[in-house]
């Protein structure tokens, strides 16, 4: 039995395409609960994704490489304490994905200034990449004043949080 070229061509074209939609996709879907509030203990090193009181994840994080206080200006190592929220998303992050931390507010802003500094901005839960498990490896806080978790586990925090949503940062 002779094969034409087309249909050889289209038969690996559609191989091709099968291959691709077996690979394993970075967006999840999440139908359960909604998370209604974001709780980072940086004491404890745990991110809660909570729903009311109930939390419905908690992970193991790293933080800034000076994680101790309040983020005072940019460049400082810090995450920062405080009420905020969700405000961005980064599906292409070079952190694997991310979610933006409203940070820095009025105070933030005015507190940086009084010192002639930037407040910095860029803050944002995200995974490793490529970088940080290389840096996790060296240190468990090695942001610049972000929130990290592992890859899988960022897949998770981005289907299930949702913009708007508020994060409380405590010492």
């Amino acid at each position: 039995m002779k094969i034409s070229r087309r249909t050889l061509l289209a038969g690996a074209a559609l191989g091709a395409l099968t291959a691709c939609s077996t690979t394993p996709s970075k967006f999840k879907k999440y139908d359960g609960p909604p998370v209604t509030q974001v709780l980072v203990r940086k004491g404890e090193r745990k991110m809660y994704l909570l729903n009311g009181n109930r939390a419905l994840k908690v992970y193991n994080v790293g933080l800034g490489f000076a994680p101790v206080g309040h983020k005072n200006f940019e460049g400082d190592g810090r995450t920062p304490e405080g009420l905020y929220h969700i405000d961005r998303r980064n599906p292409n992050s070079r952190y694997h994905l991310s979610l933006g931390v409203s940070y820095p507010n009025e105070v933030d802003t005015a507190r940086a200034m009084a010192m002639g500094r930037s407040a910095g901005s860029d803050i944002f839960i995200h995974g490793r990449g490529p970088e940080g498990r290389a840096l996790v490896q060296q240190r468990w806080d090695w942001t610049v004043g972000c929130i990290a978790v592992s890859d899988e586990e960022m897949e998770d925090v981005y289907a299930m949080v949702q913009d708007g949503t508020p994060i409380i940062i405590t010492p």
